[in-house]
């Protein structure tokens, strides 16, 4: 690696490590407000709650299941994405790599719940006239907004590139 690859590297390992720990702490709050209360519901604005759920299955409670092989196979599954996640992050040169530190540092904090919780707690209700979108955390957000951002790139700035070499 040169110098600015090892730069890079470093920054991108320290996204990765700040989204990874604001997660664990949000979650570690909530967890402790659970071992007080017989369930966490709190009231914050008139659109948001804080409601703790355990997510046994992916993004949104898809694919929740109780059995241990299915449960076991989708965490094998997980841990390789990230692997190819964490791939792509080292490969990119471009603003991308930012994207995909957020992507991993996310995906890392939901793992490591899966890994040491069975589940990942979900908290975050966000609702609107009675409509409540998916419970989600804190590493939801990062992942959300990691994808959004490589969705921006590809769909703007990648196309001004294809259109100029035409």
């Amino acid at each position: 690696m040169n110098k600015i690859n090892l730069k890079n590297f470093y920054l991108n390992l320290v996204i990765i490590l700040v989204v990874f720990i604001f997660d664990r702490t949000t979650k570690l709050y909530i967890l402790k407000l659970a071992e007080v209360e017989t369930s966490v519901d709190i009231y914050i604005t008139p659109f948001l709650n804080l409601f703790l759920i355990w997510n046994k299955g992916i993004a949104f409670g898809l694919f929740s299941i109780d059995g241990s092989v299915i449960y076991n196979s989708i965490t094998i599954l997980i841990g390789l994405i990230i692997i190819a996640i964490i791939f792509m992050m080292l490969k990119n040169d471009n603003i991308q790599r930012y994207f995909f530190a957020l992507i991993a540092g996310g995906a890392f904090g939901n793992f490591y719940d899966r890994i040491v919780y069975t589940a990942v707690p979900d908290f975050i209700d966000l609702h609107f006239y009675g409509f409540h979108w998916f419970v989600f955390n804190v590493a939801d957000i990062f992942i959300t907004i990691g994808v959004f951002c490589l969705i921006l790139v590809e769909l703007f700035f990648n196309n001004k590139k294809t259109n100029e070499k035409n």
